[in-house]
């Protein structure tokens, strides 16, 4: 039986190997992240983390192998495409340095390739601070964080949110509710 989310694992896997074969460092990061640590999995994209002066090669790699890159008008990532599916690869991190989240990422196997994930305090921050007035969608972050709860650290997950109120109004909201305390 296949699932609909099948091209877009597999998607993943061609840029993780591809990555990895490479040598160039990375990461499983975002909803992929959240996923391969418990949360629930993601429909519309996979992304991954690599240091920003590698970008450039990360890249050309990827475009070497036959996968289609697209630089958009944001300068923090490039997206790929393999059989129609969207893999976004970041060169820029939030709530830390790239090195520092990379460096913190832990190896695992994700749809039977083993390959480095951000931690989930690192998923946690980043789903986190992308929460604004124009983003603000409890229903993906909730689960995330529940699924999650265990292996955060949640005063770092405060003390890197720390003043970003939509952010903070999650761990308010999770607290009363018995998630994170």
């Amino acid at each position: 039986m296949t699932d609909d989310r099948d091209p877009l694992r597999e998607a993943l896997k061609r840029v993780a190997v591809a990555l990895k074969e490479a040598e160039i460092p990375f990461a499983l990061a975002g909803g992929y992240a959240a996923w391969a640590l418990g949360g629930p999995e993601p429909d519309h994209d996979a992304d991954f983390l690599v240091p920003e002066e590698l970008a450039g090669q990360a890249a050309d790699e990827l475009a070497a192998r036959g996968l289609q890159v697209e630089r958009p008008p944001e300068d923090w990532l490039f997206k790929v495409w393999s059989d129609g599916e969207m893999v976004d690869v970041l060169h820029r991190g939030s709530g830390a340095s790239v090195q520092q989240m990379l460096q913190a990422a832990e190896e695992r196997e994700v749809l039977s390739v083993v390959m480095p994930v951000l931690s989930a305090t690192d998923v946690l921050v980043s789903k986190l601070l992308a929460l604004d007035e124009h983003y603000c969608d409890l229903a993906n972050v909730l689960p995330v964080v529940r699924a999650l709860r265990e292996q955060v650290d949640w005063g770092q997950v405060r003390e890197r949110t720390k003043g970003e109120p939509f952010a903070e109004a999650v761990l308010f909201l999770t607290d009363r509710l018995g998630v994170t305390a």
